[in-house]
């Protein structure tokens, strides 16, 4: 993630509800709430999943998603196979981990209060990660993490920014992890708070207390469980317990599998009779740090599935604006998430998956895309932007869209941003300060004074088929 994921953060034109076209349209209007081109109606997922035709077509089968999935794991460096890594970690490897990523800052940091980060706070950042107690061999050990919990940079949970003032964009978050996840722990922090783990999409630090040690088969076990939900809300919880307060009002994320608990339909769990709920088999930590395994309820009218969802553009939108509103989290902070987190859990919970950050979906070698560079002129992008479809992802440096659709040839997107910027009338730069979930037309929106997000367009993948875009 770090800077590289700085958040600003194409068939048929009936698929996208009218005519694809390369030429520039009409700026849109400005309506009183000042989000240029959206109107009321735009901020329904009935209203573009109407325009669309054969919505509820399959995109990919799973079997075809199994297969992309499979190659994201062989090709795709930013992914880690935990079942691939050696039975013993030596140290060159897992110092090379933590030096990837616990690089101490070279600019000035400030503290939450705008106070500048004195040089020992870095020092001792540097220290805690006590890169000399790396052995020179160790046994590979794994894990599950218990509660949806942040990655960090350091092992340390001190909030750290580059400019004074401004608090939203943490330096030292990296991500999340979210329950029944599982992880290889690699290192110890000095003062033995913090696990470096590798997870299937990222390598970071996490508090201890999130994390339980288990065999590998405990945890393959469960990653592998033939019975299971998927949650397709934006988030849900299980039910409150007090008989198992590890496992009470627990927030499962979209596009997390759950594996169910073997327990009789008839009896209670946790003090309450299961008949109106799902009863889910949860990782818990035991006292001593273990792996331990505790059933809870969720409710059956959560938005939950027996399976992922169905690769639809009907899907793809719906899952998209079950986020609307939702404030940007950088790195999943604020209990929310990011602009690549955004688009990854959404393709999640149609089994879909996808790099963590921006850096690396844009190019990633598993998935079908084209790239952009200096020399492609406005006439080549505009030309790519004309042949868009549903579920597309738009990257410009550190930020990704995702498009649902078209009003009058010009294509709008659905995307987490803390920013966003517009020319107004004067010529001028306007912020529209948006710093959430929001939908946007895409060519209005700009990415500095001079130049549209057009302009700066990176990349255009497509995670549900094959781009085939003209150059």
């Amino acid at each position: 993630m770090r800077l590289t994921r700085f958040a600003a953060c194409l068939a048929v034109a009936l698929l996208l509800g009218g005519p694809a076209t390369a030429r520039e349209t009409a700026p849109p209007s400005v309506p009183a709430h000042g989000v240029v081109g959206v109107q009321p109606q735009h901020l329904d997922p009935a209203f573009w999943v109407g325009r669309m035709e054969q919505a509820d077509r399959v995109l990919m089968t799973p079997a075809a998603i199994d297969t992309r999935n499979a190659r994201l794991w062989q090709l795709d460096a930013s992914m880690h196979d935990l079942r691939a890594l050696p039975a013993t970690l030596d140290a060159a490897t897992v110092r090379g981990w933590i030096e990837d990523l616990s690089q101490r800052p070279t600019g000035e940091r400030w503290d939450v209060d705008g106070n500048p980060v004195p040089a020992a706070t870095l020092d001792a950042m540097v220290a805690n990660l006590a890169l000399d107690a790396v052995p020179t061999s160790q046994p590979t050990r794994h894990g599950l993490v218990v509660h949806r919990a942040a990655l960090r940079t350091f092992p340390t949970a001190q909030r750290m920014f580059s400019r004074q003032g401004e608090t939203d964009i943490d330096r030292l978050q990296e991500s999340a992890l979210f329950p029944g996840t599982p992880v290889v722990i690699a290192h110890e922090s000095g003062d033995g708070d913090w696990l470096f783990v590798v997870s299937p999409r990222y390598a970071a630090w996490i508090e201890k207390k999130h994390v339980a040690e288990g065999s590998a088969e405990q945890v393959s076990g469960y990653v592998d469980a033939a019975a299971y939900r998927v949650v397709t809300g934006a988030t849900e919880h299980t039910v409150f317990t007090r008989e198992e307060p590890r496992v009470s009002q627990l927030q499962l994320d979209m596009g997390v599998r759950v594996p169910l608990a073997d327990l009789p339909p008839d009896q209670p769990v946790n003090g309450q009779h299961p008949y109106t709920a799902h009863i889910l088999k949860l990782p818990v930590r035991n006292d001593d740090g273990s792996l331990a395994f505790a059933p809870a309820l969720l409710q059956r009218i959560a938005d939950s599935q027996p399976g992922y969802l169905p690769l639809t553009r009907a899907n793809l939108v719906t899952q998209a604006f079950k986020f609307l509103g939702e404030r940007y989290g950088w790195g999943h902070s604020y209990n929310a998430r990011d602009c690549s987190g955004f688009v990854s859990e959404i393709y999640r919970s149609m089994g879909v998956q996808v790099p963590r950050n921006t850096s690396a979906q844009a190019v990633s070698p598993a998935l079908s895309h084209v790239t952009f560079g200096k020399d492609d002129d406005r006439a080549t992008r505009m030309a790519a932007v004309a042949r868009l479809q549903v579920g597309d992802l738009v990257y410009i440096p550190g930020h990704v869209m995702m498009v649902i659709g078209r009003v009058d040839g010009a294509p709008y997107v659905i995307h987490d941003t803390n920013g966003g910027s517009v020319l107004g009338a004067d010529g001028e730069l306007r912020s529209m300060a948006l710093n959430g979930v929001s939908v946007t037309p895409l060519l209005p929106m700009m990415f500095n004074r001079n130049e549209s997000y057009v302009d700066r367009m990176t990349s255009i993948v497509r995670p549900h088929g094959t781009l085939d875009l003209p150059r």
